[in-house]
């Protein structure tokens, strides 16, 4: 695969904490140049939440005040459309960034939807047969992406999509109680996968530890991953990934505890996992140009200064890679 993306740019992942749409899409777009990454904002409304966008237009499925789903199983038809209007207050960041955007300087978009087993899971615990819930959730997650994009390309022609699937349930896929064999598991996350690469460059975002060999079965070009030193278990997978062309977007600053205060800790624990996976059999080089840098998660449950904080960290990380402020790019162990 060819990907053309900006060695060691950082971008978001999932939710920012703004309640303000227009804050939240010039931060981005101030903060991300290189790859602004279109906001959600469930802290502003539960609308915004990626399985309350995922679910607008689903014949059946409503969202309570407060994110919840109600099911109306006599309305729930895998064979109907789904109408996924974007005129809605689930898409409001997206509405806001697009309203901001400047088509002669946006070049790039990064944005990130639920994935179709994540989604199919959820209808499923909200009451949808499971022979259904699988169905519905990948024709909304095809309706979505096609709203989006027809949506982004209106406003902004000719702009590079890169967009991520957020499959945080693909983790239990391999698990006996999953409701999919693997095999079927993959084969629709790879189908959405190659829906996308048909206008866009793909990823898949797994929070954790995620079962990593069966994401790449279903053929991301991103992989966007948590830094971790469990990592270097699958150095062998990584490699083959990235000597194929494959970017890993390193979800270097993490955000599901106390956020660090400096980049010292993100760099020094990039770099000791990047010496492992050398040793595992990735190349330094590799790792360095096809990398982007992420917060681990999203970040709703924090504050706005803690959204400032972790951006500033990434670029800074973002900087080091690249070879800025006197630090050589593959000072491994610097």
């Amino acid at each position: 695969m060819s990907i053309n993306l900006p060695s060691g740019a950082p971008t978001g992942i999932g939710s920012l904490p703004f309640r303000d749409p227009a804050r939240a899409a010039a931060f981005v777009l101030d903060r991300l140049p290189e790859l602004p990454a279109i906001p959600t904002l469930p802290k502003r409304s539960p609308a915004e939440s990626m399985i309350a966008q995922g679910v607008v237009g689903i014949r059946g499925i409503t969202v309570g005040q407060y994110g919840s789903l109600a099911v109306d199983l006599t309305k729930v038809d895998p064979q109907a459309p789904v109408e996924t209007s974007l005129d809605h207050g689930a898409f409001d960041g997206l509405l806001a960034f697009l309203d901001l955007a400047d088509p002669a300087t946006t070049t790039r978009v990064k944005w990130q939807i639920v994935g179709p087993l994540t989604l199919g899971l959820t209808l499923s615990r909200a009451g949808v047969p499971e022979e259904i819930a699988f169905e519905v959730a990948v024709r909304a997650v095809r309706a979505h992406l096609q709203a989006v994009r027809q949506r982004i390309d209106e406003v902004l022609p000719g702009v590079q999509h890169v967009v991520f699937i957020d499959e945080p349930m693909f983790t239990d896929v391999q698990d006996a109680e999953f409701p999919l064999a693997p095999e079927v598991a993959i084969d629709y996350v790879s189908g959405t996968l190659a829906a996308i690469e048909q206008f866009g460059i793909s990823g898949v975002h797994c929070c954790g530890q995620g079962d990593w060999g069966a994401i790449l079965a279903a053929g991301p070009a991103v992989l966007s991953m948590p830094v971790s030193p469990r990592l270097v278990e699958v150095s062998g997978l990584l490699a083959s990934f990235l000597e194929s062309g494959g970017w890993i977007a390193w979800g270097a600053v993490h955000t599901d505890g106390p956020v660090p205060t400096s980049s010292h800790r993100p760099w020094r624990d990039l770099n000791s996992l990047w010496e492992g996976l050398a040793r595992g059999g990735c190349d330094l080089e590799l790792l360095r140009r096809q990398a982007l840098v992420t917060p681990a998660c999203g970040l709703f449950t924090h504050a706005e200064q803690v959204a400032n904080r972790v951006f500033s960290i990434l670029r800074e990380v973002s900087d080091r890679l690249n070879g800025c402020g006197g630090s050589t790019p593959l000072s491994i162990g610097a």
